[in-house]
């Protein structure tokens, strides 16, 4: 009924969004990982709150702390809508959920609207799903000039195993469609698939794209013997996302991924597209701060 002044937040694209929206001292619950992994350093920047470690945080996507979140308070609480049994329980004590299932693009926009009511930033929210539905378009412009048999194909490798990637209509393939590029897999309705490398060879993608992983990077693939025979490995055509946090593709931050996966696999194409400058005009729009040097 009216914006919520007390969130608990335990889902990290949530939490993004929030803070576009500049409600970020509405939050005074967080998600664990947020503690505990790449995108700290990026919190920490826009709040000394998370610098500090002031924040608690009773749970995350896969398990909460009932007892702590009700300490806190809360007039709503944030999570993965698959936790049906906290939802009841929090539901049961009354305190409003908002419950977070994202499948693709439109509920990405969806989700900053959605937040923006809960909030009290419905312009901003809008203002920023506008800037984001431009910046894909205007990158579309230039794709749709790249004939589908010009299309490089892209395996795209999950950081759990080099044998976990997503197919047809899933979030990756819409990035990888986006950018100019063909998903190997594309005929496969996956959103997530185990394959095993025989396979792979018989797709030889001209591309790999590995999803930011802290255990290994593209020499690791390219250095694989069991990968040698790979068209993308023998041209060195191994690429790693960077940071989550900067390419999240579950958050209006999916631009950024679709713009450097479209450099690597049409360089002549966007060979004008300075990425570094791309990436801080995104920041410093979506969170209204400069974020460089982070």
């Amino acid at each position: 009924q009216k914006p919520a002044k007390r969130i608990v937040c335990l889902i990290e694209s949530a939490l993004s969004g929030i803070y576009m929206l500049g409600a970020e001292q509405q939050v005074v619950g967080v998600s664990a990982n947020i503690y505990n992994s790449s995108v700290h350093k990026w919190y920490a920047a826009m709040d000394d709150r998370i610098r500090h470690k002031k924040l608690p945080a009773p749970g995350n996507w896969d398990f909460i702390s009932l007892e702590s979140i009700v300490a806190l308070k809360p007039d709503l609480v944030i999570i993965w809508s698959q936790q049906t049994e906290a939802i009841a329980s929090l539901e049961k004590r009354g305190i409003p959920v908002y419950a977070v299932m994202l499948k693709g693009q439109e509920d990405i926009y969806k989700e900053i609207l959605d937040l923006g009511i809960l909030t009290g930033r419905v312009h901003r929210a809008a203002e920023l799903v506008k800037y984001s539905k431009l910046e894909l378009e205007r990158l579309a412009k230039r794709t749709a000039a790249i004939a589908p048999v010009n299309r490089p194909s892209v395996y795209y490798m999950w950081a759990q195993g080099n044998l976990e990637t997503s197919c047809g209509g899933s979030t990756v393939n819409d990035l990888i469609r986006m950018s100019g590029a063909r998903n190997v897999c594309e005929k496969i309705p996956s959103e997530h698939l185990v394959v095993n490398l025989e396979r792979i060879l018989t797709w030889n993608p001209d591309l790999i794209v590995m999803w930011f992983n802290e255990r290994k990077n593209p020499s690791d693939i390219i250095n694989d013997p069991q990968w040698r025979y790979l068209k993308a490995v023998k041209n060195q055509r191994v690429y790693e996302l960077p940071d989550v946090f900067l390419c999240d593709l579950w958050t209006l931050k999916f631009q950024y991924a679709v713009k450097m996966l479209a450099k690597w696999a049409n360089p002549q194409q966007f060979k004008d597209l300075d990425l570094e400058k791309e990436q801080q005009a995104m920041l410093k729009k979506l969170y209204g701060r400069n974020l460089k040097g982070i």
